[in-house]
């Protein structure tokens, strides 16, 4: 009794906020606020809110709580431990594909190429020094 005459408090108290925002012509958030006064008030005559003390001070309940509590726990339990096992008795990984990229399954030894390289220049091997003239390239070009 007691809870359902604070959810309809609640639900009065909210109503007139919610009446004061809108004489204030924000209608948007009058009706965002109304929407959620209505909620406890909802909740109080569909008769939730009397099921859900009885529930709260019902030791069986709680019990029951506890019960499921202990049956989730027992099936992540399980589900761990069928991922370990599942682990440890996986084949090893397959070998990591050619530096190139991905390859077709059924590729043959020639199609894989060289790897990016080009075939018209040699690759030069790149220094310090090299990764440094874009950048003083750069500073030059603004006059740093």
């Amino acid at each position: 009794m007691l809870a359902e005459t604070i959810c309809s408090a609640v639900a009065a108290a909210g109503l007139g906020i919610a009446a004061v925002t809108a004489y204030r012509r924000r209608f948007l958030a009058a009706a965002r606020i109304a929407a959620y006064s209505l909620v406890p008030l909802g909740l109080v005559l569909t008769g939730a809110v009397e099921w859900a003390v009885d529930t709260a001070f019902s030791p069986s309940a709680w019990v029951g709580f506890g019960l499921l509590g202990g049956a989730w726990l027992l099936f992540a339990a399980t589900r761990v431990t069928e991922r370990r096992r599942a682990a440890k008795a996986a084949p090893p990984a397959a070998e990591p594909a050619p530096r190139g990229g991905a390859v077709a399954p059924g590729a043959t030894a020639p199609s894989l190429g060289s790897g990016g390289e080009t075939r018209g220049r040699p690759r030069r091997k790149e220094t310090a020094e090299d990764d440094f003239s874009d950048i003083e390239a750069i500073l030059k070009k603004h006059g740093i």
